[in-house]
C-alpha cells in the first residue's frame, strides 16, 4: 500500500495549483506535507517549471534595459557556452556538477562553437566571468521566486594568476615616435601614448579638438560591439568624459593630420566622406576599433621594443607620469577613472614607494581638476622623457 499526498501550493495565473505525490509510509507522507505547507505559508515554494537554461539566459538578458551595449554584448558572449551546452536543461534541474564540467570542458578547449568552429581553451578569468553572469540570472529567478536557490553561487571560482601589464620605458617610446614618424595615422599611437582608451580614439571627432586653446575633450567612443563598430555619444564612464591639454609634441601630430585630411578630401573630392572623425581612412571614413589594434601592432612589430597591445600604451602613459612624479590621484584623473583603484595602481607599481598604500588609494575621491593644473603636471613632467 502506498500512500497519495495531495497539497494546495497556490494560485499561479489564476488557477489553483496541488502537488501530488506518492509514499511508501503515512509518517514519510504526513513529513512531506508539514514540509511543503510550511514553504506555502512562509512564501518560499516554488512551483515546479519547465523553464530551460536557454529560456532563463534570454529573459534575464532582455531584462538587462540600463546596460551599455558593449555590456550586453560581453554579456551575450560569455553565457554563449552556458546557452549552447546547458541550454536544453530545466533550470531546476541545473546543478553545481553540470556547471563544474563545463568549466573543465572550456579550460580544455575543443567545444564546438553553434557555428562549428572549434572554441579556443578559455582562460581562468572567462571562466569566472562566466559563472558571475550566470549567477546573476540565477539569482533573478530566486527573486522572483522561480528558483529555490541559485547552484552558480556554490561554484568556485577558476583560480588565476595577477595579470602583469607590460608598458614601455621613456626610451622605448622615443623608438616607437620615431619608428611610426612615416606613418600615415601616427596620431592615433600618439593619442594612445597620452592614455586615451581605443573606443575615445576611434570615436575623437575634430569637433572635440581645439588646437588655438590646446585642449580635447573625451566623450565620444566608437565601439566594438558584436564584431560591429558602434558610435556612443556618452562616454565609457561619468569620469571617462573630461577635457585635456595637448601636449606640443601631440598637438604637432593632430595639427599635421587635420592638414592631410585637408589635402585628401581636396584629391578625392565628392566622394569623400567628411564624417569629422579625427582617426579615419583616406576617404574619410571611421576604422573599427579592432582595425586600430590592428594598425598599432603592425607599426610597432619590426622595433625593437616590447610587442604590447594598443591598450598596454594607455598604461605607458600612467606609468610615465607616475615615475616623473604625476601624483596618483592626478594620473587617475587623466586617464579617466572615478577614483584612485586597482585600475589605476597596477600600471604604476614600478615605483610603489611613490604610490598610497591600494587601501588608502581606494578611499580617497578625486578632487576638481582644471584643465591648467593638469597641464602643468603633464606637459612639463611627461615632455621632459
Amino acid at each position: 500500500m502506498r500512500y497519495q499526498l495531495t497539497v494546495d501550493t497556490g494560485i499561479v495565473d489564476g488557477k489553483r495549483k496541488q502537488l501530488r505525490r506518492r509514499y511508501r509510509t503515512e509518517k514519510e507522507a504526513r513529513a512531506a506535507l508539514a514540509e511543503i505547507q510550511g514553504q506555502v505559508n512562509a512564501g518560499a515554494y516554488v512551483q515546479p517549471s519547465t523553464l530551460t537554461v536557454e529560456q532563463a539566459c534570454a529573459d534575464w538578458l532582455r531584462s538587462r534595459h540600463r546596460i551599455r551595449p558593449t555590456t550586453a554584448a560581453g554579456y551575450e558572449y560569455i553565457l554563449q557556452p552556458v546557452r549552447s551546452e546547458l541550454g536544453d536543461l530545466a533550470v531546476q534541474d541545473l546543478t553545481r556538477r553540470h556547471i563544474d564540467d563545463l568549466i573543465v570542458r572550456l579550460r580544455g578547449g575543443g567545444l564546438v562553437r553553434p557555428g562549428g568552429r572549434a572554441r579556443k581553451a578559455w582562460s581562468a578569468r572567462s571562466c569566472s566571468y562566466m559563472i558571475g553572469a550566470l549567477s546573476q540570472v540565477l539569482a533573478q529567478l530566486v527573486a522572483e521566486g522561480r528558483l529555490a536557490r541559485s547552484v552558480a553561487a556554490i561554484v568556485d571560482r577558476v583560480p588565476r594568476n595577477a595579470k602583469k601589464f607590460e608598458t614601455f620605458s621613456a626610451a622605448q617610446v622615443q623608438t616607437v615616435l620615431r619608428g611610426i614618424a612615416d606613418d600615415r595615422n601616427r596620431h592615433a599611437s600618439h593619442l594612445a601614448l597620452a592614455g586615451l582608451r581605443r573606443g575615445e580614439i576611434a570615436g575623437l571627432r575634430w569637433d572635440d579638438v581645439d588646437l588655438d586653446k590646446r585642449t580635447v575633450r573625451i566623450g565620444k567612443t566608437r565601439v566594438d560591439v558584436g564584431g560591429r563598430a558602434v558610435d556612443q555619444d556618452e562616454p565609457k564612464t561619468a569620469s571617462a568624459g573630461r577635457v585635456l591639454p595637448i601636449p606640443d609634441a601631440l598637438l604637432s601630430e593632430l595639427a599635421a593630420a587635420k592638414a592631410r585630411h585637408a589635402a585628401e578630401r581636396l584629391a578625392l573630392g565628392e566622394a569623400y566622406r567628411d564624417l569629422g572623425y579625427v582617426v579615419c581612412n583616406e576617404a574619410g571614413e571611421p576604422y573599427h576599433p579592432s582595425t586600430l589594434s590592428t594598425m598599432w601592432q603592425a607599426a610597432i612589430k619590426n622595433l625593437e621594443v616590447p610587442q604590447v597591445r594598443l591598450h598596454d600604451a594607455r598604461h605607458t602613459c600612467a606609468t610615465l607620469m607616475h615615475l616623473q612624479g604625476v601624483p596618483i590621484a592626478l594620473v587617475a584623473g587623466w586617464l579617466g577613472h572615478a577614483d584612485v583603484s586597482s585600475r589605476c595602481v597596477p600600471t604604476c607599481t614600478l615605483n610603489p614607494t611613490r604610490s598610497p598604500s591600494p587601501r588608502a588609494a581606494s578611499r580617497r575621491r578625486l578632487p576638481t581638476l582644471g584643465i591648467d593644473a593638469l597641464a602643468r603636471v603633464f606637459v612639463t613632467q611627461f615632455e621632459k622623457l
